[in-house]
């Protein structure tokens, strides 16, 4: 009998209808994610399972270092199959956590298989997955087919070229892969000689000469229009916190006229400037008629150890527990009181923060769209069941969850797909938990097989 069958996580028949006859044919639009465009532009094909599953999964890494394997075999030289191999010998020990069901949903969908991973199953299932792989049914793009994806939003630096967006939408390619703006480097004021070389290819890429915040700005706003005609309509933004310092023309100048010359910035002179600067990225987001998102809520590369020995983004990142609502009640307010609040999306990673941001997001809806400000969905260390399914019923308890535009991969791998499914029997499964015990009226199955539909797809296909 198959682990993962056709009623997986579905606990009764209201859910198994809200599944099967609505969640299950909606397409996927994943409106952020940190794939690589190059890569659906080559249309490349991976070499091996261990390569587009393990290659630059943090989730996974973690995983194999809290098991006891050794660098080597997690982002070191070992070749694939002995990878491949460290992992499979760790999966049986990731019960509970949701790599074990997401491993076993993605060898399902993707590669038919329903023997469960282990190191006795590994070999054939290494073999079985590697010999689809090299067929060209498996490449990149087809990956992107097998899964219903109609649209994906990247991640990208305002200094990036996009040239493979272009180049695919030149193209014609049936799935829409647009850029998102991620300008965070441009916040960086205490970065030193990093982030005075990050100024000089904003320069550079913007053909401005940077020498104050209003040319900063004026080369912000250059690559802006340049991500628009690329057909970004989203912006992005992780903060560890929200700054608080009441910021000023003059201050900004004067912090940033300091880190441009090599000089130190003390932590209330980043803060200023952070403020200024969130303030005004919010401003051009709503010139622009864009949908702006707010990550926020991680202190990231803690191990100084991996950090130098490997960079950033390699699972050394953890939840913060910082203060936020005074610091984001002052920003929005003040947007909104100037008019300048853009479609906003907001995310936690500290569950203490959940019921926070539902009821922060809720104070700026203005009735000028349907979830114009919207909770966002279970973000990172959040995006598993426990986490989707607290999302869920804190939005349902403070807000519109009819009004939600749904889940997202926000992930580097191909293979993440399967986690749009999870989070679609997730919710339907409550659901229908909730009609099956009278809480929900049974009458109304149509209505809320349409808001299922909604959630999965369709809001988001009207709010972006």
């Amino acid at each position: 009998m198959s682990y993962i069958d056709d009623d997986f996580l579905l606990g009764n028949d209201a859910a198994k209808e809200l599944y099967h006859d609505h969640a299950a044919r909606m397409p996927i639009i994943d409106y952020h994610n940190h794939l690589d465009p190059r890569l659906i532009f080559e249309d490349y094909r991976f070499g091996s399972i261990a390569e587009v599953w393990l290659g630059g999964d943090h989730y996974k890494w973690r995983a194999l270092r809290a098991n006891g394997v050794d660098e080597r075999y997690v982002t070191g030289d070992a070749d694939d199959w002995d990878k491949f191999l460290a992992w499979a010998r760790t999966v049986p020990y990731t019960m509970r956590n949701p790599l074990y069901h997401w491993t076993h949903l993605e060898l399902k969908r993707y590669f038919g298989v329903d023997e469960l991973l282990n190191e006795r199953s590994a070999a054939a299932i290494y073999a079985h997955c590697n010999e689809l792989l090299s067929r060209p049914a498996y490449s990149v793009r087809n990956l992107l087919r097998m899964m219903k994806v109609e649209r994906l939003c990247t991640t990208d630096d305002p200094v990036d070229t996009l040239e493979y967006h272009k180049r695919l939408r030149d193209e014609g390619f049936g799935i829409e892969v647009l850029p998102t703006w991620r300008p965070d480097k441009v916040m960086n004021i205490e970065g030193g000689a990093v982030y005075r070389d990050y100024i000089r290819q904003l320069s550079a890429a913007a053909d401005t000469d940077i020498v104050s915040v209003d040319t900063l700005l004026e080369a912000l706003r250059k690559r802006q229009a340049y991500f628009a005609e690329a057909g970004c309509r989203l912006s992005d933004h992780g903060v560890s916190e929200f700054p608080s310092g009441e910021f000023t023309g003059k201050g900004m100048d004067a912090a940033f006229g300091k880190a441009l010359r090599g000089e130190p910035v003390n932590a209330a002179e980043a803060d200023l400037f952070k403020s200024g600067m969130l303030y005004h990225l919010a401003v051009m987001n709503h010139e622009r008629g864009w949908t702006q998102q707010f990550h926020f809520g991680a202190i990231r590369n803690n191990s100084k150890r991996l950090f130098d020995q490997l960079g950033p983004d390699i699972g050394c990142d953890s939840i913060g527990d910082g203060s936020v609502a005074a610091q984001m009640s002052r920003l929005f307010s003040r947007l909104d009181d100037e008019g300048r609040l853009a479609k906003t999306i907001l995310y936690n990673l500290n569950p203490k923060d959940s019921e926070v941001l539902v009821s922060m997001a809720y104070n700026f809806n203005d009735g000028s769209q349907a979830g114009k400000m919207q909770y966002g969905a279970a973000w990172w260390f959040l995006d598993q069941m426990d986490g989707m399914i607290r999302q869920l019923n804190t939005l349902s308890s403070f807000g519109l969850l009819s009004r939600f535009v749904g889940m997202l991969t926000d992930s580097r791998s191909f293979l993440s797909y399967p986690r749009h499914e999870y989070f679609r029997r997730i919710l339907c499964n409550l659901l229908g938990e909730d009609v099956e015990k009278g809480w929900l009226p049974a009458s109304e199955m149509p209505f809320i097989g349409q808001m299922v539909e909604d959630i999965c797809y369709y809001n988001a296909k009207r709010y972006f």
